[in-house]
């Protein structure tokens, strides 16, 4: 699955909105280039890592993150940016339940957390199928489900965003947060992976 998708399509609507925003004389290109890159200067997956290190090795923490993610996240820095505020749902990972995210409409993403969003994500392919058959894929990305482990997909919107708080390996708890940090990845925080 991750391999398989390009993203040219979307690109090409990124690029053809671009142009007709500079045509139109509302924004010019170089400011555009400005916005995007001071918009993803501070995107990273190693922001979300850092999130879930702390909610593993801070109970409080971890309470205020499942219960208000936008808040919680706004604690060490990564409060959501952009025109649209948007609510961020952290959703917990169980020994009973796996929680997977997808944005079926296009590909809202917590990019601030997670850095720029994968191809694979904003593909067709994993839109729509994740939801309809998410074992199957979730195969596909190597990652294989127990049957007794219950699945829940959730669908981010322009409004609201969701980011999963992986289970915790557990020859970890000895590790210090910033190895912690180390141990989390993009995929794992999407749901695509466990660690």
């Amino acid at each position: 699955m991750s391999g398989t998708h390009s993203d040219a399509a979307i690109s090409r609507q990124v690029r053809h909105l671009e142009t007709l925003l500079e045509e139109r004389g509302i924004v010019a290109g170089a400011a555009l280039d400005e916005a995007l890159d001071a918009f993803l200067a501070g995107s990273s997956p190693l922001n979300g890592a850092r999130v879930v290190a702390r909610a593993w090795t801070d109970p409080a923490f971890k309470e205020r993150l499942l219960a208000d993610g936008t808040s919680a996240v706004a604690e060490l820095g990564y409060a959501a940016g952009g025109v649209q505020p948007q609510r961020l749902r952290v959703v917990e990972n169980t020994a009973h339940t796996h929680n997977v995210v997808v944005c079926t409409l296009c590909s809202c993403y917590p990019v601030r957390l997670l850095g720029p969003s994968p191809s694979w994500y904003k593909s067709e392919a994993y839109r729509s199928r994740v939801v309809r058959e998410p074992r199957a894929v979730l195969a596909e990305f190597g990652l294989a489900v127990p049957s007794g482990v219950e699945i829940t997909v959730w669908d981010s919107s322009a409004e609201t965003r969701y980011m999963v708080l992986p289970l915790r390996p557990p020859s970890t708890h000895s590790l210090p947060e910033p190895a912690l940090t180390n141990l989390i990845t993009r995929n794992a925080l999407i749901g695509t992976a466990r660690l």
